[in-house]
């Protein structure tokens, strides 16, 4: 028997429920499909708000920890501390393990319905850079010591003369690097390889922020070449690039032309789920915290705690679900991943949803979190 341990993080608001769900469906996929030969050993790390309560952190060592050890995880939504404390816990887990790349993939099931007249032609793949650009963290507030002492700098030393209100702002630096930039290139391009995927499009504002955006796109375009000359030569591999505000107007007129997208940590939040909406939003929308490096992996739900529907059993609990398929296809358990895609297909074919999808649908039924889980699970055990 194979067994593989994954650390879990339950999360705040919603995220206890849609890790139970989760589970319970991963669980039945990977016994009808393995019959007892593989099994997922779930182990309970902490973090969140009930961290911090119990152990006075929001983000143990142990945790972290946990992740490094066995690899890979999967956690819920987690609340961001305000007004002290860690910036985002999102952030801080990216940075800490160097999850270089937040995977994105989006595709429509049919039943789900969209605003869009052709949710079908969007199918495409979003490898976001994950610890660089505006989320590093780093600036100052307007009217602080460390403030004006950048802005003397900027003035008095670097010869600045654009700061149009200098005494009542605020400074943030946002770095890209070349690394940084090559590394999720690399990526992106293996994995249109890897996938039959032809075209990697590089997303950027190069335009207007011409040595970081446009370093990132020059960057993208060298390592390309370097690396991927031979299947580029071949056809295999086509690299094109895009102004980010284009292609937000192109993904809506014409998305059937795009299938991978490379692109920049803020660039890519926004790509993100501008692009789920197209196909039913976020609750539906998977998501992953990569190092293809180490091969340390996390996977998500892309949504937030919902703390006003926490407890009321009905969330859709679909985005951490299919983000827990996308950790079974890292694992090549695509037998077990592909039994929970077509229950999934099924349900929604029926009008069988949750509410937040069953209300929109023709003759839709809405089911609360459990009693949708319990039929989906019914689907695959069949």
């Amino acid at each position: 028997m194979t067994i593989k341990t994954i650390p879990f993080i339950k999360g705040d608001g919603v995220g206890p429920e849609v890790t139970a769900a989760s589970q319970a469906i991963l669980n039945a996929a990977i016994e009808k499909a393995y019959h007892g030969q593989k099994k997922l050993d779930w182990l309970e790390v902490p973090a969140g708000q009930k961290a911090f309560e119990t152990l006075g952190s929001y983000m143990p060592d142990e945790t972290l920890e946990a992740f490094r050890k066995y690899g890979i995880g999967i956690k819920g939504p987690l609340t961001t501390p305000v007004g002290g404390g860690i910036r985002s816990l999102n952030v801080y887990l990216r940075q800490s393990l160097d999850l270089y790349v937040c995977l994105r993939p989006v595709r429509w099931f049919k039943g789900v319905v969209s605003p869009v007249t052709h949710p079908e032609n969007v199918d495409m793949v979003i490898f976001r850079e994950n610890t660089e650009d505006i989320y590093a963290g780093i600036e100052w507030e307007n009217g602080s010591p460390e403030a004006k002492k950048f802005y003397d700098f900027l003035h008095n030393e670097m010869g600045v003369s654009k700061v149009r209100f200098p005494e009542t702002s605020s400074f943030g630096v946002k770095p890209v690097s070349r690394e940084g930039s090559e590394r999720l290139v690399r990526a992106a391009c293996r994995y249109a390889l890897d996938h039959g995927r032809k075209t990697v499009t590089l997303v950027h504002k190069g335009n207007i922020m011409k040595f970081t955006e446009g370093g990132f796109k020059k960057w993208g375009y060298e390592l390309a070449q370097r690396e991927f000359g031979e299947e580029i030569a071949a056809g295999k591999l086509v690299i094109n690039d895009l102004i980010c505000d284009a292609f937000l107007q192109n993904a809506l007129l014409k998305p059937q032309d795009y299938s991978v997208i490379a692109t920049l940590n803020l660039n890519g939040d926004y790509i993100s789920d501008m692009l789920a909406a197209q196909v039913g939003g976020v609750g539906i929308a998977p998501g992953a915290n990569i190092n293809y490096q180490s091969g340390n992996a996390i996977f998500e739900a892309t949504h937030g705690t919902a703390p006003d529907i926490a407890g009321k059993d009905i969330v859709n609990p679909c985005s951490h679900l299919l983000s827990g398929v996308m950790m079974l296809e890292h694992l090549g358990w695509n037998e077990a991943a592909d039994l929970v895609y077509q229950a999934l297909e099924t349900s929604f074919a029926r009008g069988c949803a949750t509410t937040d999808l069953a209300r929109l649908m023709p003759d839709g039924k809405a089911m609360g979190t459990r009693e949708f889980t319990d039929y989906i699970v019914s689907i695959i055990k069949g």
